[in-house]
């Protein structure tokens, strides 16, 4: 079943002029975001499955990475191809200690994987993560050289009363706030009610969005930084709908979902860079 467009809520309202880009420098990166999926099973198996479908294909032009769940990344991290990077799908914010179910940057990155989400809608809504703790978050993995993909989002109420950038401002200056190295950041922008709900933005609102949070960026941090960073899209990207979508100058991107889970509709979305 495609995702349907949800081109019935109003369009966001914010008084900056976009900065849209003819002609982007920008390398595009598409993620596959696995969540509490092992493949499309509960296995190993299931995971080697998913990972012999991803190395059978072709090298695309863009970066990649996936985020296995924590439990499979070191096995995806030593079985995958080489330009498909592994993430970690969450951190906590301290190196070791006391607590329960966490993990850290530090020993992450001491198996090699160098990229982690942040912020992600589901860690915020359904575990009640706070800006401030994902700035902490976002603090501590800058300081140990870790590569952090920072999420954003508004849910459908926002969208149809028009406050999309004004939920979506406090997200990134809690970013803004807690990074010191630009460079190793991309921002993924994920509608709340575009992800898993069979919903997608249109491409106009998409880019429309994108294109708000850089100019935000721009007049809040520097131009150079906001010429340069990637910002995805994420929620209910498929093989179908990605080369509409990838066609906005200030998309740079995909966090995907469900999608991720079959190897040809990630190779699909990742062939449209």
């Amino acid at each position: 079943m495609l995702a349907r467009p949800l081109s019935v809520l109003s369009r966001p309202h914010f008084p900056y002029q976009t900065l849209s880009r003819a002609l982007s420098t920008r390398t595009p990166i598409v993620g596959g975001n696995w969540k509490l999926n092992a493949g499309n099973g509960t296995t190993k198996d299931t995971i080697d499955e998913l990972v012999k479908g991803l190395n059978d294909g072709k090298a695309p032009a863009c970066e990649v990475f996936v985020c296995p769940p924590t439990l499979y990344l070191e096995r995806v991290q030593t079985t995958v191809v080489s330009y498909i990077n592994v993430c970690s799908q969450n951190i906590y914010c301290k190196t070791k200690g006391a607590f329960t179910g966490e993990t850290s940057a530090e020993m992450l990155m001491d198996m090699g994987i160098g990229y982690t989400l942040i912020g992600h809608s589901e860690r915020r809504d359904i575990f009640g993560e706070t800006d401030y703790l994902l700035g902490e978050k976002i603090a501590h993995a800058q300081s140990v050289g870790m590569n952090v993909v920072a999420c954003i989002g508004e849910h459908k109420e926002d969208r149809v009363s028009g406050k999309t950038m004004d939920v979506l401002i406090p997200q990134l200056t809690a970013i803004k706030d807690n990074v010191s190295d630009w460079s190793s950041v991309v921002i993924a922008y994920e509608p709340v009610w575009a992800i898993g709900t069979g919903l997608t933005a249109t491409p106009e609102q998409a880019q429309e969005t994108h294109a708000n949070i850089r100019t935000w960026l721009s007049q809040n941090i520097s131009a150079e930084v906001a010429d340069s960073i990637r910002i995805q899209y994420g929620g209910s990207v498929n093989d179908k709908n990605s080369e509409d979508l990838a066609s906005g100058a200030d998309i740079d991107g995909f966090l995907v979902g469900g999608a991720s889970l079959k190897a040809p509709s990630f190779h699909s979305i990742c062939s449209v860079f």
